[in-house]
């Protein structure tokens, strides 16, 4: 993987200060079980955004930005509603790019709807932040009972690889969590002005340029809690912990180099996913391209 971008991404980064209006991207996407498979039940899309599915090992949608990545004033909506008994996965083709606003903020509204007995995966790809990015993403999910949900984020601060730092701009990284309705898991990072001071600090980032989160949502998921820390454990050029709130488990990564922490996030999700849900111990074939 490599975060130096292409030609194209760079004019499109010059260029953003001249659309003169804010894109409102949007998907609405379910899937549905019947006649004992998962299928597709319902898909809406709107530009920038569409969705591609590949084959993989259960029900696969890959979604895909067209436009280059987010200006500002941006919004994506995104919603997708997994019924009972499906078993599915919802990744990106790519890395998203959200580069310099000059004032208003980029906005992705990310909402999952887990039903009874549904097993599923939501599996990122980096968000990447611009020097003065202004960028608010809130993830909600809602599961029922006997639902099964392995979903996650990351974010790399700066084109490390061109020698970008992120000094200033705006990150809010929220999630909300429901079991039936009813808030058990509310968490929110917000970084606003300066970001050298958190980012620097010993006791924020300490020089960490890239984070990830990923949430195993399921009745087991505190007997998996030491399983999950056991995993967490192999990689020592990057700082991770796991541990469970109101039945949750939660993992969080943090590195300097973004490469070892999506190896490392990469592996554990490929090894946990076989334990936790039964599926082979691989990642979708997108994650390496």
């Amino acid at each position: 993987m490599s975060l130096v971008l292409s030609s194209r991404d760079q004019k499109n980064a010059v260029s953003q200060n001249k659309r003169a209006i804010d894109v409102h991207g949007a998907i609405d996407l379910s899937f549905v079980y019947k006649d004992g498979e998962t299928g597709l039940g319902r898909l809406y899309y709107r530009d920038p955004l569409k969705v591609l599915f590949p084959r993989g090992d259960v029900k696969t949608a890959a979604l895909v930005t067209t436009g280059g990545g987010l200006f500002g004033g941006d919004t994506y909506d995104v919603d997708v509603h997994f019924g009972a008994h499906t078993q599915a996965l919802v990744s990106a083709q790519a890395a998203e790019k959200v580069y310099r606003s000059s004032g208003p903020d980029c906005k992705i509204n990310v909402n999952v709807k887990i039903d009874e007995e549904a097993v599923v995966e939501w599996l990122p790809q980096e968000t990447i932040l611009f020097e003065k990015a202004r960028f608010r993403r809130t993830t909600k999910v809602d599961f029922s009972k006997g639902a099964k949900g392995l979903v996650g984020e990351m974010i790399v601060f700066g084109r490390l690889a061109s020698g970008e730092e992120v000094t200033e701009g705006l990150l809010r990284e929220a999630w909300e969590i429901r079991n039936e309705g009813k808030l058990i898991w509310a968490d929110a990072l917000h970084i606003e002005g300066d970001f050298q001071r958190p980012l620097n600090h010993i006791s924020g980032f300490a020089g960490a340029r890239a984070m990830a989160t990923a949430v195993y949502i399921a009745h087991d998921a505190e007997a998996l809690l030491e399983t999950a820390r056991a995993l967490l454990h192999q990689h020592e050029d990057v700082r991770m912990g796991a541990s469970c709130v109101n039945g949750l488990l939660i993992c969080r990564w943090l590195a300097k180099d973004p490469y070892a922490l999506r190896k490392a996030f990469g592996a554990f999700w490929s090894e946990f996913r076989n334990r936790a849900l039964g599926r082979v111990n691989r990642l979708p074939r997108l994650w390496h391209c």
